[in-house]
């Protein structure tokens, strides 16, 4: 299974694809998009879109996850990050893509064990999961890459469940 994680944002969306193979799991690819601060809101959503599809294309994964609104500063940011979200979203069911999602808290406790984990704890966990030689930068690529091995814990412990239940 190859998986897309995406941490979305207006200003930095992070997304990092994943893929499991025989139970180990390996980095395929990670990045983001970085928007400019003089870009209009509507731009910065395109970019966004843009990139997301490219990716999409790029790396096929099978399935894509998304990281959803825990929390925000104020209504005006949290209005943008759903718009921000909805473009992820869309990125992926245009891209004929089933979509998951999960709380920052569920994230964190699937790499991490611990629902309130820093950023960097994230990131440390995810270097030592993914066995890499450097840790995957900025910590919204870090999320994302977070956000496709918390998608393939649970996929995986959804396909044992249904093998026990013989279903």
């Amino acid at each position: 299974m190859r998986v897309m994680g995406i941490d979305p944002g207006s200003n930095c969306t992070g997304y990092g694809i994943v893929e499991e193979i025989n139970g180990d799991l390996k980095v395929v690819h990670w990045g983001s998009v970085k928007t400019k601060p003089r870009q209009s809101f509507p731009e910065k959503l395109k970019l966004i879109y843009d990139e997301l599809i490219a990716t999409s294309r790029e790396f096929n994964p099978d399935e894509v996850a998304v990281e959803d609104i825990f929390y925000a500063t104020n209504v005006k940011s949290a209005l943008k990050l759903g718009q921000t979200r909805g473009v992820a979203i869309l990125s992926a069911v245009n891209e004929g893509k089933s979509v998951a999602e999960y709380s920052p808290l569920e994230v964190k406790q699937s790499v991490v064990g611990y629902g309130h984990a820093e950023k960097e704890q994230v990131q440390d966990m995810v270097t030592a999961i993914l066995k890499l030689k450097e840790k995957p930068e900025p910590l919204d690529a870090s999320d994302a890459l977070a956000v496709a091995i918390c998608h393939i814990h649970a996929a995986t412990a959804n396909s044992r469940l249904k093998a026990a239940k013989g279903t």
